[in-house]
């Protein structure tokens, strides 16, 4: 699979280490930064990821700074794409089949590198279940376009 990946100074050791360990297991792996621990801003990060998730240029998208939760905000202004900010693997798996989520996000300060790797292998192994969810899916779409067409303060 080709994942997007990308964290803040607070998730760059977390994102370094899921990212060694994805492409020993054969996953693509393409690096948006930061590269270092140096403090960096964490929409910056993930508005690449998503874009490349949104675009097609990716089939994934992994963000982590040091809760999850700005890289989440950030990445879920992006249309089109669900990120799911997930911290065990059923969550993950019910990101995947229920939500399609595309996007999983990580708190790099909350998550030890064995269970993040466990809930990331998750996300990218499980499917969208369809059926009765593709509607649910479908009205987040309908969501997105609505306040896309509305414009700024409507």
């Amino acid at each position: 699979m080709r994942i997007a990946i990308g964290s803040d100074h607070a998730g760059f050791p977390l994102k370094e280490e899921l990212k060694r360990r994805l492409r020993n297991e054969g996953h693509e792996i393409v690096d948006y930064g930061c590269h270092s621990t140096d403090p960096v801003d964490y929409p910056d990060l993930a508005v690449p990821v998503a874009e490349a998730v949104r675009k097609g240029e990716v089939e994934r998208g992994l963000l982590m700074c040091g809760t999850g939760i700005g890289m989440t905000m950030a990445a879920n202004k992006i249309p089109g794409i669900r990120a799911a900010l997930c911290s065990e693997p059923y969550a993950a798996r019910l990101s995947r089949e229920h939500n399609d989520a595309n996007v999983l996000t990580l708190g790099g300060r909350l998550v030890g590198g064995e269970l993040a790797m466990e809930v990331a292998r998750v996300f990218l192994g499980t499917p969208f279940a369809g059926g009765r969810h593709s509607r649910r899916v479908e009205k987040i779409g309908q969501i997105e376009h609505r306040f896309e067409s509305a414009g700024p303060g409507r």
